[in-house]
């Protein structure tokens, strides 16, 4: 039996697709995500409009009631400037701190300043808030006129509710 000749460049155009295809991101299907009736919002981006946005996209959602008290809170949505680390946090200025598991928020006595790279990015992270345990998280990138000066942290609210609903 003969092999076409187009055979290998068919195996080597998978190889090719299969290596840069990104990987599926998992969806938020938590069961505490979808059963949680209040939400504590934070936002530690050092940026009001890109919280607020991201506020009022929350509220648009109309899926959780947000609670000021966040120990009133099944879940705690932060907004960061940086990832979040399992309780550490660095502030969009280079502060170093820390959140509870209440969503306190403390920084460091000892501050450590960075400079910010050219691109930056607004993280959402979804904290169970009994637990501390992450439950989703995605950034998107922040600023400029293509994607938005301030809607960042909006766009990840939206991420989040159609990954709630797929």
């Amino acid at each position: 039996m003969r092999m076409p000749k187009s055979a290998p460049c068919a195996v080597l155009l998978a190889i090719f697709c299969a290596q840069t295809l990104p990987a599926q991101k998992q969806l938020a299907k938590s069961p505490q995500i979808l059963s949680a009736k209040s939400v504590y919002f934070k936002n530690t981006t050092g940026s009001d409009p890109v919280g607020n946005n991201a506020l009022a996209a929350l509220k648009k959602w109309q899926k959780y009631q947000i609670v000021t008290d966040p120990n009133q809170a099944d879940l705690i949505f932060l907004l960061s400037a940086d990832p979040y680390k399992g309780g550490s946090l660095i502030f969009a200025n280079g502060q170093t701190g820390s959140i509870d598991s209440g969503g306190n928020v403390t920084t460091d006595s000892t501050p450590n300043f960075n400079k910010l790279a050219p691109t930056r990015y607004a993280y959402l992270t979804v904290i169970d808030r009994k637990t501390g345990n992450v439950l989703w998280s995605d950034s998107h990138v922040w600023g400029g006129l293509l994607t938005g000066f301030d809607s960042a942290g909006a766009r990840l609210v939206r991420e989040l509710e159609s990954q709630t609903k797929k």
